[in-house]
């Protein structure tokens, strides 16, 4: 049989494929797109969405904890692990539901299936009822990735948990061992803590949430403290020695010496890899570095109608990445002439207690590029709405190029600073500079606040603090 014929196929159906199909049926283009797991891809079955719905019931059982500081009485206090990753469950189900019906309302074709690429312009999938043959001028690759798994620590779905065996716990961890202080590793550990784990993070760098700026790292590190988490820096999980029905004997060292501790779960979050193998690229002369593909600012792989986006184009690995990136690809495939994307006017979020937001340059990074710097901070025990809001632990700041006024870099930690962070995206994607931001009235009394304060903290105008 002939190949069915589109303008534009998109493999994977992830917050970067979904969306790119989405953008390119608006512009006219005839679209398929190929999942060969679910609709929605990790974000919205396994990672972004179901992990917020248990970190929200997380926060709400420590609010529970808190009830007499606000005039209020709670007792007999509990939770039910089952009924909390069924919440979470039902919130992935939903979103996911909800892009099929987006597929269908933008009349794309969807193939459930595996593809590989076998020419330019031919994806062949391969489904439960058969082989499906499609053709394309436009290609557009965006098969995410996966949890990296180390030697040794490889999750085993009993003792060691891999992310997804995280969001479906069958069982409350006493004693957690966390690997890797990342993103996802910390927000577990967040989650586990909170529900009452006695939770240990081991980071193989010198300080937990290495890509932050060090200074907004060491102030979440001691709230973990705070909370009863322990934070070992600069250690190394060698082995993992397993009995089941028991627990898990992990083998640290740091400093040159190995300690032995037990545990009865570990979490293994030590990165991801892209899901490169068995498309065919190799053949089609892409160009792939440690399982990520090599693109230009276009995401254009250098072979002619391929794009790669999203996390299998590499950093920053985010979900709101990979979509803007397929917005981009699919106006350029319908004959646009978009902007490329700036990583560094990508917000990178964690959504551990507390919260942690962050945009452009660290302080370090701006003084190792030879920049002349101000630096603002505002503390959230100056702002009016975060003491009403019982949240009075957290930082602003704000880092500015002395000689222009240009925002460098913003970051933050305390309580909604990924709802607030977009501000300063903004402000980096208007080109502002400190003037514009000074002007801006800021309502009151909002957390938002504090974002203005900061900026004037940094010209030695702050009015609170």
């Amino acid at each position: 049989m002939a190949a069915q014929t589109f303008d534009m196929i998109v493999i994977g159906a992830g917050p970067g494929g979904y969306v790119a199909a989405i953008r390119g049926a608006q512009l006219g283009l005839k679209v398929a797109i190929v999942e060969r797991e679910t609709l929605g891809g990790i974000c919205l079955n396994w990672g972004c969405i179901p992990t917020k719905a248990l970190l929200r019931s997380a926060e709400v059982f420590h609010l529970m904890h808190r009830a007499k500081e606000f005039g209020l009485k709670a007792e007999g206090i509990s939770f039910d692990l089952a009924e909390v990753v069924k919440r979470s469950r039902g919130v992935a189900k939903q979103l996911s539901s909800g892009i099929a019906h987006l597929m269908k309302k933008n009349k794309i074709t969807v193939f459930m299936g595996t593809a590989t690429i076998p020419a330019k312009g031919q994806v062949r999938v391969k489904t439960d009822k058969g082989t499906e043959d499609l053709a394309a001028k436009s290609i557009v690759l965006a098969t995410g990735a996966r949890g990296r798994e180390l030697p040794g620590l490889e999750p085993d779905g009993d003792l060691v948990w891999g992310y997804r065996d995280a969001l479906v716990a069958k069982r409350m961890p006493k004693k957690l061992l966390v690997i890797g202080s990342g993103a996802i590793g910390i927000e577990f550990a967040s989650f586990f803590n909170t529900l009452g784990a006695d939770t240990t993070v081991v980071e193989v760098m010198d300080r937990v949430l290495p890509v932050e700026d060090a200074e907004i790292a060491a102030f979440a590190k001691k709230q973990f403290v705070k909370q009863g988490m322990k934070i070992l820096e600069k250690t190394t999980v060698k082995t993992l020695d397993r009995t089941p029905g028991k627990g898990v004997v992990a083998h640290l060292e740091s400093a040159g010496k190995t300690e032995t501790m037990e545990f009865d779960t570990v979490i293994s979050a030590v990165g991801i890899v892209g899901n490169v193998e068995g498309l065919g690229l190799e053949a089609l002369g892409v160009k792939i570095d440690r399982t990520h593909v090599i693109t230009d600012e276009f995401c254009r792989t250098g072979v002619d109608g391929l794009y790669a986006i999203g996390d299998i184009a590499g950093a920053p690995w985010l979900a709101h990445k990979a979509s803007h990136e397929g917005v981009m690809v699919a106006e350029l495939i319908g004959g646009g002439h978009p902007h490329p994307i700036k990583p560094g006017s990508i917000a990178g979020c964690t959504y551990c207690h507390p919260q942690i937001a962050s945009v452009g340059m660290t302080e370090a990074k701006a003084k190792e590029a030879g920049i002349e710097i101000r630096v603002g901070r505002f503390p959230f025990i100056g702002n009016g709405k975060a003491i009403a809001l019982g949240e009075a632990e957290g930082l602003v700041k704000t880092i500015f190029d002395a000689k222009t006024g240009e925002l460098l870099g913003a970051h933050m930690v305390g309580a909604e600073v990924t709802e607030l962070i977009q501000g300063y995206v903004i402000g980096r994607t208007l080109e502002t500079t400190e003037a514009e931001l000074m002007q801006t009235v800021f309502p009151h009394p909002t957390l938002s606040e504090m974002m203005h304060e900061s900026v004037l903290d940094a010209y030695g105008r702050a009015i609170h603090f």
